[in-house]
């Protein structure tokens, strides 16, 4: 069995809404099908998505089979449109102290972890031998890459990936 945590396309980001509600921008397109035609993803597998519209449309864009919708595979809920000045110092700090939200209106990552965790670690478990494809979220896949793997949480491999990008374990 493989775990491929893929990672949602870029998105359009409007600033009248929070990162929860972000579609697709289609000048990304092009990277999806690319990661589609790559063949860095299994032809047969059972596929599960965040709700988040990013996640759920880089999914259709991947693949035309059955793709099961997850509430809990979320990415870490941040209620705000704030424009945040340095994103990567902050999503660090978040890591750093989990049990805080690292600004205001963000879920605590403890919080995000447990929830996200513990759906991945369901689905994995009901689908035993067979590959699981899981469409979501930078941070939420680095936590639960650490916790399938055992490892601490990879913080430059968080920053370095891509829209779209894939983590295999």
């Amino acid at each position: 069995m493989t775990v491929f945590l893929v990672r949602h396309g870029l998105p359009l980001k409007e600033p009248d809404k929070t990162p929860a509600e972000w579609s697709l921008d289609p000048a990304g397109f092009d990277a999806i099908w690319a990661l589609r035609e790559s063949g860095r993803l299994p032809a047969r597998a059972a596929w599960f998505s965040s709700p988040e519209p990013k996640a759920t449309e880089t999914a259709q864009l991947l693949t035309d089979g059955q793709v099961g919708i997850v509430d809990e595979l979320a990415e870490q809920r941040r209620e705000t449109t704030d424009h945040i000045t340095d994103f990567a110092a902050t999503v660090r700090r978040a890591f750093a102290a989990p049990e805080e939200p690292a600004h205001q209106g963000w879920e605590p990552l403890a919080d995000c972890r447990d929830r996200v965790v513990t759906a991945a670690r369901r689905i994995v478990e009901v689908h035993d031998g067979e590959d699981v494809v899981l469409i979501g979220h930078g941070t939420a896949w680095t936590l639960v890459a650490a916790a399938l793997t055992g490892e601490d949480p990879d913080l430059d491999r968080w920053a370095s990936l891509a829209m779209p990008d894939v983590i295999t374990i």
